[in-house]
């Protein structure tokens, strides 16, 4: 079994509102950093960035409700409670203001903490968040064929239920990988066998479907709030990075241009040849571009 030691992460929980929160410390000198995962995610979405960062910064990866090892145990897991989550995690854990890095649902729930809370935000890096759709671009049809049914009450449990049954918890990983990367062999078997392991520790938790939908649910209907959503990324005080994979299905790189065209401040890059996932599929690239950025922040 992959540990998290084999990255240089210490599992720890904390208590939030009376439940136990899972996050990781992969330690690390200087400045605080926390990573937030996007939907379906959790802390081992980011081990192989993490090493990466840890010269210069002290990271920490948080794990959402209902994901990783942060059990739903009656807590609402839509995107304003995790938000509302991660603020408590920052306020709590680490207790002065931070480096933001959020993935796709992390992403969007990155962009709503640091409108709402900027003091308590240094800088905020993107990566492939979930962000509006613009008019006239279509998603990836496996993904909105998906979406629609996680929409349906009792459609979207049967689904889940339905791909799970019969598959072995390897092919239900690379299937994921599959989706969220432009290229899954790049994911190195030490993070296939660590999701593995999760997954399996994961199997017996209840609530997790009702918690995974809940949470798809809330992501969909936040982006497509355009107006308000667009607003909150207006508010946004601190220095934004924003990357984009040319090959992302979840959230098409016209979505990102989008975002970026209306906030002229951010730096955006558009990464080829990459997926929804950089941090797993390009984990090096990603931590030398935002250890650059943050360098020229001051």
């Amino acid at each position: 079994m992959t540990t998290l030691d084999h990255w240089g992460g210490t599992s720890r929980h904390v208590d939030l509102d009376g439940a136990p929160v899972h996050y990781v410390d992969f330690g690390g000198d200087g400045p605080p950093m926390v990573l937030v995962h996007g939907l379906g995610g959790s802390h081992l979405n980011w081990c192989l960035l993490a090493p990466h960062l840890v010269d210069r910064y002290r990271v920490l990866a948080v794990d959402l409700a209902g994901f990783g090892l942060t059990h739903p145990e009656g807590r609402a897991t839509t995107v304003p409670a995790n938000a509302r989550l991660l603020e408590r995690f920052l306020a709590e854990v680490v207790g002065e203001p931070v480096v933001l890095v959020g993935n796709s649902m992390g992403g969007m729930i990155a962009i709503l903490h640091a409108a709402r809370r900027p003091s308590t935000v240094t800088a905020l890096a993107l990566l492939d968040p979930a962000v509006p759709l613009p008019f006239g671009v279509r998603l990836d049809p496996q993904v909105t064929a998906a979406f629609a049914m996680y929409a349906v009450p009792g459609l979207g449990q049967w689904f889940l239920a339905k791909s799970r049954a019969g598959v072995s918890t390897r092919r239900q990983v690379k299937r994921v990988l599959n989706l969220v990367c432009a290229n899954a062999k790049l994911v190195p078997e030490e993070m296939v066998l660590a999701s593995m392991t999760l997954l399996e520790q994961r199997a017996e938790i209840p609530g997790l479907d009702e918690a995974f939908l809940a949470a798809a649910r809330s992501v969909v209907w936040t982006g497509a709030t355009k107006r308000r959503y667009y607003t909150a990324m207006n508010r946004v005080r601190v220095p934004v990075y924003l990357m984009s994979g040319d090959q992302d299905r979840l959230v098409p790189v016209a979505s990102a241009r989008e975002a970026a065209r209306r906030n002229p401040s951010w730096r955006f890059e558009v990464l080829d040849g990459v997926g929804h996932v950089p941090q797993l599929e390009v984990p090096e690239l990603v931590a030398e571009r935002i250890k650059g950025w943050l360098a020229t922040q001051g």
